[in-house]
């Protein structure tokens, strides 16, 4: 990826509904070349779809909760059981295998704190092996980004930096 390429991709991860147009005109290429680029980076693998921004709140999940679970056993086969009960479960927004005190780290959104008790009574007490699971609630987002940071660049000064 050279720094057209970046550029292109930091700007479909701000707005994909970007036209080739204006995508063009943003990063200063003209359409065709730009067009090319984007379905070579779709081609390799490196974007891998387009998706909407949905408002959790309005579209009635306002509850977030970050689980962290620690299994009985690291077997293969006890992995391989949890990963696929985990794939199953849709509020399940995401699920990271973690190096520390917790297996892995789940990010579940859910709309009440009763179907979030009773998710985890009937569909992650029911995985096999887990040893212990802890629940922590968000109670607000400061911030959300889904725009990657270029690799290698220097992060921006903060605050009262000099």
């Amino acid at each position: 990826m050279d720094a057209v390429d970046f550029q292109i991709v930091h700007e479909l991860q701000s707005d994909g509904r970007l036209s080739n147009q204006d995508l063009a005109d943003r990063i200063r290429l003209s359409p065709s070349p730009c067009l090319r680029r984007v379905r070579r980076l779709e081609e390799s693998g490196l974007i891998g779809g387009y998706t909407a921004t949905v408002d959790q709140v309005a579209f009635g999940l306002p509850i977030t909760v970050f689980v962290r679970i620690r299994l009985e056993r690291h077997t293969a086969e006890a992995v391989n059981v949890f990963e696929q009960h985990v794939g199953l479960i849709d509020h399940i927004q995401d699920c990271y295998l973690m190096a520390g005190s917790s297996d892995y780290l789940l990010r579940v959104v859910i709309e009440s704190l009763e179907a979030y008790e009773a998710l985890v009574r009937t569909r992650i007490h029911a995985i096999p092996g887990i040893a212990s699971i802890e629940s922590s609630f968000a109670f607000g987002s400061v911030k959300q980004s889904r725009v990657y940071p270029r690799p290698g660049a220097p992060s921006k000064r903060g605050i009262g930096a000099r």
